[in-house]
């Protein structure tokens, strides 16, 4: 899974910032490990029955204390930290190239093992959660009550998804996404620099995605129970579910462009995500689906995949990524319509009256066997209606998973925000990450030439004339170094293109910015602004 989020995402970023965006794919492995192993399991499962605590949050097998007293520990280690890394790194893709990285390794920490994912993961996942507990139900009920997120559509998806947008609502969109001409808002595309790496990513993440569901089985044979059987049915739905996602979602793409007269296109970047959010939809019962579920679940996922994103752009909201339309909507669609679709489902139930009648067999047809009850008073047999129970415990499981990670990385990213550590500097950011933050350019046009000397490291064209030597750094000089070229305010091009990357930084900062001493130029025209909007997005920096 991390494998294929990091191409996905390197590929959707530009150039100047894939190393970034690798580098915290790799930590969200490396880092994740080390403080899941601390602390983050013990959250999530150290449940301690004799405590009212455990309900909420987990407190034993922190550092693997005690380890030895949970059955396979540290086959379910390796398993649940898979998790909890991948409801980190779904948050990178909605902050890609502007977030300052010591922030990043805050929200990776606190999302990975501390108050957001564990918490979570222990209402539905641990022995003693709330959400899996039974509390409100019927006095005579068979089958406990609870949240059914089967391999986390809930748990792990929605809660990063939410985190997603939270973090991109704080930190504004980049530099040149949005614009309003004549009143209209409008949203300018800002392409990745990979196609190819992109679909490679999405490939890697489609067959992550079964053995993310069908792994969720735990045990093919655990000496119990064969569980082949329910392997195979989860994987294959999370296919089908997967490929009716990718469908939809770019048919209605398709479908909208016709209806608006706009240009259309087969994209791919839709067809993957479509496919991704389908996959997603799967994760709450796959196991427990019929193939005609699956394929409807994952439809109306690609198409909620559409609206969600649509909706983001009206807000100026940027996910390069997607990534909350992603997880969130496809996660919304897979806990809600799970358990009117699964095969003991609403929809499989008629409605069921009370009956006296003594002989189980005959209710088969308007109530599945697990949903019949017996009064041991009267023996009579009655009819549960545990499918709608279901869905009102994964509405309320649901809730509370957005309501708690909303909360607190409400209170996460906005104090970053306030203290200015969330976003990265103006000239930063149009200079690209991966030079100022890590001095290790994704393509060094260097290493075009003998990599050793300056040979193929000729300078570089710029929109500035060929003020930078394309060496080390790409041709690229920060802001600070160009605005300080003599003649530099004589070109009012350019100078448009740092006014409006000024201008920007004045909307979404919470201090003014302070590129330059020199005062702050205007844009002259409407032409100057297409340009400097056009050079953003050619990332001719």
């Amino acid at each position: 899974m991390q494998c294929g989020f990091a191409f996905l995402e390197a590929g959707a970023v530009r150039s100047k910032n894939v190393v970034n965006i690798l580098i915290k794919n790799v930590l969200d492995c490396f880092l994740g490990a080390i403080i899941y192993w601390a602390v983050g399991f013990a959250f999530a499962y150290g449940d301690m029955p004799d405590k009212d605590s455990s309900a909420f949050i987990g407190s034993k097998y922190f550092f693997s204390i005690y380890h030895e007293e949970y059955e396979n520990y540290r086959a379910n280690w390796f398993f649940q930290f898979v998790f909890a890394a991948t409801a980190s790194t779904i948050v990178s893709g909605a902050v890609a190239e502007r977030t300052q990285f010591g922030s990043y390794l805050i929200y990776s920490t606190f999302i990975t093992a501390f108050k957001v994912y564990p918490v979570v993961s222990h209402w539905g996942w641990s022995n003693t959660g709330w959400l899996t507990a039974s509390k409100i139900t019927s006095f005579r009920t068979l089958i406990p009550d609870c949240t059914a997120d089967f391999a986390g559509s809930g748990l792990v998806h929605c809660c990063g998804g939410i985190a997603a947008l939270v973090g991109a609502v704080f930190i504004g969109p980049r530099v040149g996404k949005f614009e309003t001409v004549g009143g209209v808002k409008r949203s300018n595309n800002i392409p990745g620099h990979s196609v190819p790496v992109a679909s490679l990513g999405a490939f890697i993440l489609f067959l992550g995605f079964l053995a993310f569901n069908g792994g969720s089985v735990l045990a093919i044979v655990d000496g119990k129970t064969d569980n082949g059987e329910a392997l195979a049915k989860s994987v294959m739905n999370t296919i089908i579910g997967g490929a009716a996602g990718s469908i939809f979602a770019i048919s209605i793409n398709l479908i909208v462009a016709i209806i608006y007269g706009e240009p259309q296109y087969w994209s791919l970047l839709v067809c993957i995500n479509g496919g991704l959010a389908g996959m997603v939809s799967m994760c709450a019962a796959c196991d427990a689906l019929n193939t005609g579920a699956a394929f409807g679940i994952g439809a109306i996922a690609g198409l909620t995949l559409f609206w969600v994103s649509t909706v983001l752009k009206k807000f100026q909201v940027d996910d390069p990524l997607d990534a909350f339309a992603v997880h969130y909507g496809g996660g919304v669609c897979g806990i809600l319509l799970s358990p009117i679709f699964a095969e003991y489902g609403i929809a499989s139930v008629p409605g069921c009256v009370d009956q006296e009648d003594n002989f189980l067999e005959t209710w088969n047809a308007a109530c599945p066997a697990n949903q019949i009850i017996q009064d041991q008073a009267t023996n009579i047999f009655e009819c549960d209606y545990y499918a709608y129970k279901q869905w009102t415990w994964n509405l309320i499981g649901l809730l509370a998973i957005t309501a708690w990670t909303g909360a607190i990385c409400i209170v996460m990213f906005g104090t970053l925000w306030y203290f200015d550590l969330l976003r990265v500097e103006l000239d930063v950011e149009i200079r690209g990450l991966d030079i100022k933050k890590h001095g290790e350019p994704g393509y060094p046009t260097a290493a075009y030439g003998h990599g050793w000397d300056e040979e193929g490291s000729a300078e570089a064209a710029t929109p500035f004339g060929g003020l930078g030597n394309a060496g080390g750094d790409l041709g690229r000089r920060d802001v600070q170094s160009l605005m300080g070229t003599p003649g530099f305010y004589e070109r009012p091009s350019d100078g448009g293109l740092l006014s409006l990357a000024q201008g920007y930084m004045a909307s979404h900062y919470k201090k003014s910015p302070s590129v330059s001493d020199k005062p702050r130029k205007s844009l002259q025209s409407q032409g100057e602004i297409n340009r400097a909007l056009e050079a953003v997005e050619e990332d001719q920096f």
